[in-house]
């Protein structure tokens, strides 16, 4: 088992590392006024980061992810933080119940990949996400407003490159109120160092950025 180096965030191996992106959204659950009394949904929670904030600014936290070593990875987290967290292994939000949660933030595999489909199994499946790097986007999209509860709210973060426009328009033929609430520019990681010449081919970064936009999109119900 891995220990990040940022913070007491363990993780097996294959779960996601919490990086820029995850404490982008964190910082963002904190201006939300998340906060007891609220029942708060992390989907693709990979090592619990997002759940464990939740659960320590006094939410009740369901956490669900589809890896068994995610789920794994959570769990201890939770415990070793001592925050109540139930940790639940899903396909996204299949199988919970309508309606049931003030709050749902997610920071999803986002990354384009030459490949239309999801991996099945190794590192790359907590970050891959197809060609335009929306196929779990879209997929969270039309499934979260079912489990809002009026007056709900989605917090999702992910990168420029996979259009917030259409999360936006997608969010808003679901019938949320849907806009980008925050950006943040950050040096590309490891993952898109490596397969820049991909990118660049598939006219998805231009020839000398070197850089990358993350946004959160916040959408509510009324």
């Amino acid at each position: 088992m891995e220990r990040s180096a940022a913070g007491r965030i363990w993780r097996l191996p294959g779960v996601y590392a919490p990086q820029a992106d995850s404490y982008f959204l964190s910082a963002v659950m904190r201006r939300e006024g998340i906060g007891p009394g609220m029942d708060v949904l992390d989907v693709c929670t990979g090592s619990g980061v997002l759940a464990l904030e939740a659960a320590r600014l006094g939410a009740r936290v369901t956490a669900v992810d589809v890896s068994r070593r995610a789920v794994v990875s959570a769990r201890l987290n939770a415990l070793a933080a001592r925050v109540p967290v139930t940790v639940l292994r899903g396909d996204l939000l299949a199988g919970l119940s309508p309606g049931s949660f003030d709050v749902v933030v997610s920071n999803p595999p986002y990354v384009p990949a030459p490949d239309t489909q999801l991996p099945r199994r190794g590192a790359c499946r907590a970050w891959d996400a197809g060609l335009d790097g929306r196929i779990l986007l879209n997929r969270i999209c039309e499934q979260a407003p079912s489990v809002l509860r009026p007056g709900g709210r989605l917090l999702m973060v992910h990168s420029a490159l996979c259009d917030p426009d259409e999360t936006v328009r997608r969010l808003t033929q679901a019938g949320l109120a849907a806009e980008v609430r925050d950006r943040l520019s950050i040096p590309f990681g490891p993952v898109m160092t490596a397969r820049i010449r991909w990118l660049r081919e598939e006219s998805l970064v231009p020839t000398g950025i070197t850089t990358e936009e993350l946004v959160v999109v916040r959408a509510s119900r009324a």
